[in-house]
């Protein structure tokens, strides 16, 4: 009776240890499978290099044949022939000189310290496996979340859509719900646009969390909530994305409102590069310090009227590259119908309490003094079809904020025949924002 127990024992023990070895052996396949994943998502995602400078912020920037940038890795350019320069001729406006003699100090980011690109490359920073890591699902790698499908009247219920009232309260603007996210941001509308232009100031708002957001940027778009189309560029804090809290040159793009296409900067395939000197994704090596410094850059994403291509310049001259017409439908190569100009903070506490502390903007409360909140000036938009550059209508716009007691937004005139200028941004929790 005693051996027979014995056994039983033992038995149950051998069955145990068989089990535990089991699960421990599935978890270290399906581990191996998952870092063969990232690190085939790395090999896809490196090209060949010419030369590698490791920048003092920790970044390291390849500089690669600009025929192997990661725009042709997309099958609808898998034929495209490079434009090396946009058919228009770049325009100034006389209003310009006092933003562009001080914006050229943002030409400088962190890495341009420690090394330049060889003639016929362009700088992209490098994607390591640690980026990787910091994302569950590498399908959303680089992507912002998408938008609600309109038609569900569940989400709708969770995330109403956002509308906005122009032409004298005689048109209705839907801009789409947009889950998690906030934004305080001055809306062009009504009219096809060939462009859209603005001085940007540049802080680092606090991010409180690791997979949080706050931008300060332009958005051209077209279409509607569910499959929008948008080209986007301006500077962000990204923890998740990058890896730190720096204040970094942005570009995004969607053909679906991000569903799956798009992405962040060269992460994925889309956007073009021309120009050897400004790195996506890299840090600027100085940002605004309120009542203290300040710092700005001029963006202008500008339609190609002969290829339709979307090219994006800063400051006076400096044109770092464009987004293809073939990422796009033939509506979007037609003209934008949305121009949007401010700050958008990506959280899973927006609209809940408490709200997240991570702030848009200078991160200080709306104030209409440009040493001390952030703003958006030299604001234009290019006409369709005559390519002039002009101040918005009056009539085509308006200012609208998601959560007016946490991101505020104002567009201030002042006084006739004086540039208007558009403030946003907050601190996010506060006392009107628990």
């Amino acid at each position: 009776m005693r051996d027979k127990m014995f056994f039983d024992n033992n038995w149950r023990i051998i069955v145990g240890f068989l089990t535990l070895a089991m699960f421990i052996a599935a978890d270290i396949t399906q581990g191996k499978g998952v870092f063969l994943n990232y690190d085939g998502k790395i090999k896809v995602m490196q090209k060949p290099v010419v030369k590698s400078i490791q920048s003092s912020d920790g970044d390291i920037i390849d500089c690669v044949d600009i025929y192997h940038q990661p725009a042709f890795y997309h099958p609808a350019l898998q034929n495209h022939t490079i434009q090396m320069m946009p058919s228009f001729r770049l325009k100034q406006d006389a209003v310009n000189d006092r933003s562009q003699s001080s914006s050229v100090k943002m030409l400088q980011q962190t890495w341009q310290k420690s090394g330049s690109c060889p003639k016929g490359t362009v700088p992209i920073r490098r994607v390591r496996r640690r980026d990787l890591l910091r994302f569950d699902n590498l399908e959303r790698f680089g992507k912002k979340s998408p938008s609600i499908a309109a038609n569900s009247s569940n989400n709708r219920q969770l995330y109403p859509d956002r509308t906005l009232v122009v032409n004298n309260n005689r048109t209705i603007i839907t801009l789409g719900p947009r889950p998690n996210h906030s934004s305080a941001v001055l809306v062009s509308t009504v009219v096809h646009y060939a462009g859209s232009k603005g001085t940007i100031a540049v802080y680092n708002p606090k991010v409180e969390r690791w997979d949080e957001y706050s931008t300060a940027q332009l958005w051209v778009q077209n279409g509607s909530p569910q499959d929008l189309e948008s080209v986007e560029s301006g500077w962000i804090v990204n923890k998740k994305l990058y890896g730190d809290t720096r204040t970094r040159f942005f570009t995004y793009w969607t053909r679906d409102g991000s569903q799956k296409t798009g992405c962040f900067d060269h992460v994925c395939a889309g956007f073009v590069q021309t120009n050897p000197d400004v790195t996506l994704g890299a840090a600027f090596n100085h940002i605004s310090i309120p009542g203290r410094s300040l710092y700005f850059f001029t963006l202008r994403i500008e339609k190609d009227t002969r290829t339709e291509n979307w090219w994006l310049t800063m400051n006076r001259d400096i044109q770092i590259g464009y987004w293809p017409a073939t990422l796009f439908s033939r509506a979007f190569g037609q003209g934008a119908t949305i121009l949007q100009w401010g700050g958008e903070v990506y959280s899973g506490n927006i609209r809940k309490t408490p709200h997240t502390t991570t702030a848009m903007g200078s991160g200080g409360y709306l104030d209409v003094n440009r040493g001390y909140t952030c703003f958006v000036e030299n604001i234009r938009v290019l006409q369709h079809p005559t390519g002039q550059w002009d101040y918005p209508n009056p009539s085509y716009i308006g200012t609208y904020a998601d959560e007016k007691q946490c991101y505020a937004a104002k567009f201030y005139y002042p006084g006739f025949m004086k540039e208007p200028t558009f403030f946003f941004g907050g601190p996010g929790r506060n006392p009107q924002c628990p």
